[in-house]
């Protein structure tokens, strides 16, 4: 006779015990990793991150010009159904308020495209090549290149760059020393472009989107005239005696005017082809607002500081440091609230708010973006408020 062994019990504990060698092991990994004085949070984190960093570095690059058509053709679009739409609404409604409503919208219309186009095609700034430098805070690690102040290496880029704030992939550019004023003004007018257009199109929107179009629709005067019938063509047929016509007989009217039931049906598809339209620009716009205008009120929180969003960080990170030292850290390059924005808006030597910031301007930034004064240029302080 043959004799069975049964394995299945020391299958399962071999498994079981396979399972706690691994636990074990990833444990002892952990500990390695953590019972050190150099492993912290920010490093732990920036460990996680390495993949996602990766992929941003190789190819963001290659994105960049699909996000720059795209935002191209989106504001196409939706300035497209404002015009479609909104422009005969109005018109109708009022053309007084037409003509003013069109002036601001085409006066934010092309800040819009003015600033976005300069943000995109105004290079951010690096430092020369071979040129001597006033001051240097430092080597890049990947240029191995002297570092002026206030700039940092951009992986996407691959270079260093002035002023450094980030890398925007909708830009497909670097924001930087030559170009934050572009970029952020662009930011602002398509916030307020987008407000102005759902401020003055909720009246259009509860027309297309929340009336009911003839579902429940009520005679509001008695009927006058004479009563008519179809015949078998749609053709309308005045109606002298009940048993005048007999049906049966009445051969369909030759004619080339549109049926009840063709003028409903283009009447149907035109009010759906708009309510398409004001949905997706509905979707659009309230999306802009909410991502654009945080991002815009964040760069807003920043200029008024003095300070770049990487340098957000690295101050944050010394005001511990100093606080841990029972010091205060100062930020050397903000002036105050009043003097941060004229620097950052360029309104010095002369220039006013109404030229420079209402309608384009091509003015260059102040200074060089090699050196930047501090809050210790007591003179330098002084003349931005001696300053027009």
């Amino acid at each position: 006779m043959g004799r069975i062994s049964w394995r299945f019990h020391k299958r399962t504990e071999g498994l079981v015990n396979y399972f706690r060698l691994r636990w074990s092991y990833m444990k002892l990994c952990w500990h390695s990793l953590t019972h050190n004085n150099h492993m912290n949070a920010s490093y732990a984190t920036d460990v996680c991150m390495e993949p996602v960093f990766w992929i941003v570095d190789n190819y963001t690059h290659l994105l960049g010009p699909f996000f720059v058509v795209g935002v191209a053709l989106l504001t196409t679009a939706v300035v497209s159904i404002a015009y479609w739409i909104g422009l005969p609404f109005w018109w109708d409604k009022s053309p007084t308020a037409t003509v003013i409503l069109l002036i601001i919208g085409n006066w934010l219309l092309l800040n819009v495209i003015f600033h976005y186009v300069m943000a995109v095609i105004t290079p951010a700034g690096e430092p020369p090549e071979g040129a001597s430098l006033k001051e240097v805070v430092g080597i890049c690690k990947k240029c191995i290149s002297p570092k002026p102040p206030r700039t940092h290496h951009c992986s996407v880029c691959n270079k260093c760059i002035l002023k450094m704030d980030h890398h925007c992939p909708w830009l497909n550019n670097c924001v930087g020393y030559g170009n934050h004023r572009y970029f952020f003004l662009y930011m602002l007018y398509t916030t307020l472009g987008c407000l102005f257009l759902i401020v003055f199109g909720i009246e259009i929107g509860y027309k297309y989107l929340w009336l009911d179009h003839g579902e429940n629709w009520t005679e509001t005067e008695p009927l006058e005239g004479q009563p008519v019938k179809l015949n078998l063509s749609g053709h309308i047929i005045p109606v002298t005696h009940l048993n005048e016509y007999d049906e049966d007989l009445l051969l369909p009217a030759q004619h080339n005017l549109p049926t009840p039931a063709e003028l409903y049906d283009v009447n149907s598809a035109h009010i759906a082809s708009r309510r398409r339209a004001l949905w997706f620009m509905a979707f659009m716009c309230v999306a802009v607002v909410i991502a654009l205008g945080t991002l815009c009120s964040w760069h807003a929180k920043l200029i008024t500081r003095g300070e770049t969003s990487i340098e957000a960080h690295i101050n944050q990170s010394e005001r511990r440091r100093y606080q841990a030292q029972n010091k205060i850290y100062i930020n050397p390059y903000n002036f105050g609230p009043k003097k941060n924005w004229r620097l950052f808006l360029g309104l010095v030597r002369g220039r006013t708010f109404w030229r420079t910031v209402l309608l384009p301007s091509w003015h260059k930034p102040e200074g060089d973006g090699l050196s930047f004064h501090t809050v210790h240029d007591y003179e330098y302080a002084k003349q931005i408020d001696e300053w027009p």
